[in-house]
């Protein structure tokens, strides 16, 4: 089925044994010598999984390029033993892995960073010191003889982190290089530190070693590289001993989303075909390709020669071994929620997978047959119950579960239905074949009460969460509706309030707002991104160009803080743009008077001032999304039945969009019984 994925790729010195490229990911292990063996392990379970190429999160060739205080860094040889630890795991599976250099410049988190010339980032607190010409060469033996130390490491190559933004991007772009020196001015200088790297790596290592060069195809900020520019770079990173060019897309800066789940699947692989036929090494695909038959087509369009996946090997490390074995409807797939990775990244904790809560634990999660088989019955399907249901049936266990809507899901339901969020539909496919390969007896329609639950050994109640209705006078009028309504198709009408500003009530202005999905309509979501050819403007970003709302939404709270704040780290900025462009009027600080046939009637905050005043929203609906409750009414009686019974997800703690810590905690259980 995926003749040209799974394609052997010579390299002339090796070959690799498919077309898949497991692309760098940072997880936080990477920073302690401590954690070599959960990294190790992390490693050689996707090696074992069929990977064709692994790339390790960034290390610094030198201290300045840190990312953090103390972060990951192979400049000496008394690293090498614990980096053997990992180059052995995956070589014990028959993988290969290549280690990343990446000098984070002026995205380094701490004072002493430094760059092409004195500049700040919007995204650290310090301002970087401009590298003096000395310092510019010194670095570039740095890169080298940390390419060097990787291969007596073990490794099987290295790749150069030449894109995001980082180090060696900002010197490629009028952005961020202002220098006069040799390594500025001009096109053709400022490019010169990354062909003289790649040059002197290549040296260091000898002619029979990986050297990946990951090339910023896009920078998607003002005053990036130009087209031209791109394939210069190109051209010459290629004579200078690159054998692969990775793609990388947009900087960490960048106000346009490259990676989140509203991003098209495959949103940037026309770059990619725009520079394949520029050059004659293998040049890999980048960014929102989580699936088989996607990767296959880019491949079989002859637009790359390899795919690039980091997340959707956190969600599923066995995704190679799934597609060669005719089981991709198997596959745990990436939905590109960025909860748990790039958010634990970035608030430094370790990276994990709202999908799979082993990913990067998998020394401490861990799934092993059971002493005893148990009966057990699992009450309600959401993410947590379809987690902690197929996990006991993988250990063992006789497990029912049980769910009284028509289909499993729950919550997920709900989700899938918002415009950028069409992903979640793959996690219950998953959930589904799951249920069918581990042996779970679903009982769907079924209503579970006590009676029928007193002759298992244990009960888990999953039972989820019920809308909160919040205490305004009139919220029983006709034109008050629950978010679960609206989502499951209730009419609402041209003019709109929105009750409650976390992360439902932004989902539902999103439904509310668009008359189709953006997500499936690539230049529908360039135009609103301003996204464009690079050829077309310096760093291929234009201004944005706005559809008109399908309808006006207010969205309001109590709280007076910033609407969105309790978003996710790496994602919420995205939500809270796209509402701007679609004129979401935004209302903090509100008190609800009532709701009668005139509207929504609030008192507000006086901008500038200390005073309040009232206003009328004349709105056709009101839609409440002002928190949940927890289901958990068979609990008691449950216990007072002698019933061992445990509460996950809603049912213990009903928080908004909380999917990550529902099926955590199912698994956690699961593992545990």
């Amino acid at each position: 089925m995926y003749d040209r994925l799974l394609e052997p790729l010579d390299l002339g010195f090796t070959t690799l044994p498919n077309r898949v490229l497991m692309g760098s990911m940072h997880t936080g292990l990477e920073d302690r010598a401590w954690d070599a063996g959960r990294l190790a392990a992390y490693f050689a379970e996707r090696a074992k999984g069929g990977v064709g190429l692994i790339v390790t999160g960034g290390y610094s060739p030198n201290r300045v390029g840190w990312l953090l205080p103390l972060a990951s860094e192979l400049s000496s040889r008394r690293a090498l033993r614990h980096h053997r630890r990992i180059t052995d795991a995956v070589h014990a599976e028959g993988g290969r892995i290549a280690l990343q250099l990446l000098h984070a410049g002026r995205y380094g988190y701490h004072p002493f960073s430094q760059s092409a010339s004195a500049t700040k980032s919007p995204i650290t607190p310090f301002a970087a010191k401009a590298m003096s010409a000395e310092t510019v060469v010194r670095t570039i033996a740095d890169f080298a003889a940390s390419a060097a130390l990787a291969r007596e490491a073990g490794y099987d190559g290295v790749e150069i982190m030449g894109s995001e933004g980082y180090l060696i991007n900002q010197f490629l772009a009028p952005r961020t290089n202002h220098r006069r020196d040799e390594w500025g001015g001009t096109a053709e200088r400022r490019r010169r530190f990354a062909v003289e790297i790649v040059r002197r790596v290549r040296e260091a290592v000898g002619p029979d070693f990986i050297v990946v060069y990951r090339i910023s195809l896009l920078d998607l900020v003002p005053d990036g590289q130009s087209w031209d520019e791109v394939v210069e770079l190109a051209h010459e990173v290629e004579g200078a001993g690159a054998t692969i060019l990775n793609t990388g897309i947009g900087w960490h800066e960048a106000r346009v989303p490259t990676i989140v789940t509203s991003v098209p699947r495959g949103a940037f692989t026309w770059a990619t075909a725009k520079l394949r036929p520029e050059v004659s090494i293998p040049i890999v695909a980048s960014n929102r390709i989580n699936m088989p038959d996607q990767a296959e087509a880019i491949l079989a369009a002859g637009d790359a020669d390899m795919v690039s996946m980091a997340r959707p090997f956190l969600a599923d490390p066995d995704w190679v071994a799934k597609a060669a074995g005719g089981r991709a409807d198997e596959i745990n797939t990436c939905i590109a929620c960025n909860q748990a990775c790039l958010d634990h990244t970035f608030r430094k904790k370790t990276a994990t997978c709202l999908v799979n809560p082993r990913a990067a634990h998998e020394t401490k999660l861990r799934i092993e047959p059971t002493a005893r088989v148990r009966r057990i019955a699992v009450v309600g399907a959401g993410p947590a119950g379809l987690a902690c249901a197929t996990t006991l049936a993988q250990r063992g266990h006789a497990v029912d579960l049980l769910e009284s809507a028509p289909e499993i899901g729950g919550q997920f339901n709900l989700a899938k239905r918002i415009p950028g969020k069409e992903e979640f539909h793959e996690t219950l496919r998953y959930f589904d074949r799951r249920i069918a390969r581990t042996g779970v007896t679903l009982r769907l329609g079924t209503t579970a009460d006590v009676a029928a639950l007193r002759g298992y050994d244990e009960v888990v109640l999953a039972t989820g969460v019920r809308p909160r209705t919040p205490s305004i006078p009139g919220v029983d009028h006709q034109r008050v509706l629950s978010y679960v309504e609206v989502l499951e198709g209730a009419p609402v009408g041209e003019r709109v309030a929105v009750i409650g500003a976390g992360g439902i009530g932004y989902d539902v202005s999103e439904f509310l707002v668009h008359e189709r999905s953006p997500t499936l309509d690539l230049p529908a979501w360039q135009a609103e991104w301003g996204v464009t050819d690079p050829e077309r403007a310096r760093g291929g970003v234009v201004a944005p160009v706005l559809e008109r709302p399908a309808r006006q939404v207010h969205l309001l709270q109590r709280k007076s803080s910033r609407l969105g704040a309790g978003l996710g780290k790496t994602s919420g900025w995205v939500h809270r743009a796209a509402l701007a462009h679609m004129q979401v009027e935004l209302h903090a600080g509100v008190a609800y008077d009532r709701i009668d046939d005139d509207g929504l009637h609030v008192t507000v905050p006086v901008p500038g001032g200390d005073e309040r005043r009232p206003l009328l929203l004349e709105v056709d609906h009101v839609i409440l999304c002002a928190g949940q409750e927890p289901r958990r009414d068979l609990q008691q009686p449950l216990v007072d039945a002698g019933v061992p019974v445990h509460l996950i997800g809603g049912a213990d703690v009903a928080a908004e969009l909380d999917a990550k810590r529902a099926i955590k905690q199912g698994t956690e259980l699961a593992a545990r019984l």
